[in-house]
């Protein structure tokens, strides 16, 4: 047990000590009874000479040896997706090099650890002059890379093709054409606004239900091209609407951190499969949770579960676009990285409360691994704040 204190409403501080951290048992992590995917974080590299705000660094051994974490844990990791702070500091270059080096570390594992990886069009600049065919053009330039690197494709949501749309069409004629052109079926991803505002509307529509029938649509029309869905709305009766109406055979993938266990539980329709930024903050009681429901045990399935949702709707709280730092912090406070800095600077989004309530909270749900090297990490990041004591 560790004793330290930590901020509290109103700009004091109370004695805070913490509990025993639980021991997830993680030994029996082959064929889980959903796919699960962590979209995983990158470590900065803080001794590089840089612009921190602006040039990108990272630690590449630390980086994949976290992904190496991941797949022992039987997680699959989703690769150089918005967690790794795509399009808030990890540009498509630095995006392109991250995959290609995962690609090859997977590898090592014997066909057992399993990747895919984020297409999109960030590396287009923004201009008003741009038209649906240089979106295109950006999608197939990507596409093409992460094939060429043996990747399996997640085809992101672009913030570009959110600007110069101007009908649900526009939507129908990008979508299908980089669909058509794939090696493999792929996972597409619908990102709401809330994890980035530029974008809503997203399929053409600010209203999501509206939103959804132009995204049927195009999986419908492609459905021997899209492996599944993953969406990220928060809202856990949309997601379950829309896994009603897919075409059989397509795969719904929760992006919904507030909800996350009813949903991979699921119902007598249907359940969700997983793609989570939060299963990368609390990998092992996900694949513990999995695994006590390969057993059938659906109680220790919920036991294990239920007390990382008030972290995660801690972590994922508005505005939701900063969760990765606590994502990182969590990272940072179990020995996964030896300093809590990230590219661009992201440590400071989010506020000392903040991140004194997410120790609690981690604390509690039995996810610090040593409690004693975490209150040391979170006594260190309270000093370099001026508080001490």
């Amino acid at each position: 047990m560790a004793q330290l204190n930590l901020p509290v409403p109103g700009g004091t501080l109370e004695p805070y000590a913490t509990s025993q951290p639980r021991d997830f048992a993680n030994d029996e992590t082959n064929d889980l009874p959903r796919i699960a995917f962590a979209a995983a974080h990158v470590v900065n590299e803080p001794l590089t000479e840089r612009d921190p705000w602006i040039d990108t660094a990272i630690d590449w051994d630390a980086t994949l040896a976290y992904r190496q974490h991941l797949w022992k844990l039987g997680l699959g990791v989703a690769e150089a997706m918005d967690t790794a702070q795509r399009g808030m500091g990890l540009d498509w270059n630095a995006s392109l090099e991250l995959i290609r080096r995962s690609v090859r570390a997977a590898e090592g594992f014997d066909g057992t650890a399993v990747i895919a990886c984020g297409v999109g069009t960030d590396h287009l600049p923004p201009d008003p002059a741009l038209r649906i065919d240089d979106v295109i053009r950006a999608y197939e330039q990507q596409a093409e890379a992460v094939e060429a690197a043996g990747g399996r494709i997640i085809l992101m949501a672009s913030r570009a093709l959110a600007a110069v749309a101007e009908a649900p069409e526009d939507y129908v004629t990008v979508y299908s054409r980089i669909l058509g052109q794939l090696k493999e079926p792929a996972i597409l991803h619908w990102l709401g606004e809330m994890f980035d505002p530029a974008l809503a509307g997203y399929w053409g529509d600010a209203n999501h239900m509206a939103a959804m029938d132009t995204c049927l649509a195009v999986i419908e029309a492609n459905a021997e091209k899209v492996d599944g869905i993953k969406i990220s709305l928060l809202d856990d009766e949309k997601e379950i609407v829309m896994r009603r109406r897919l075409p059989e055979g397509v795969l719904m993938y929760t992006g919904d951190d507030f909800n996350y266990p009813d949903l991979i539980a699921g119902d007598e329709e249907g359940y969700s499969h997983a793609l989570l930024g939060i299963f990368d903050a609390i990998a092992p009681a996900a694949s513990a949770a999995l695994q006590a429901m390969a057993r059938q045990d659906m109680g220790a399935y919920h036991e294990i579960l239920a007390p990382t949702v008030p972290l995660s709707r801690h972590i994922f709280k508005a505005p939701t676009r900063f969760y990765k730092t606590g994502v990182v912090f969590m990272a940072y406070l179990n020995g996964h990285q030896d300093h809590f800095t990230m590219i661009g600077g992201q440590e400071s989004a989010r506020s000392l409360q903040h991140m004194a309530e997410l120790f609690r909270l981690a604390d509690k749900a039995g996810l610090l691994v040593d409690p004693e090297m975490a209150a040391d990490r979170m006594k260190t990041v309270l000093s370099v704040n001026g508080i001490v004591g």
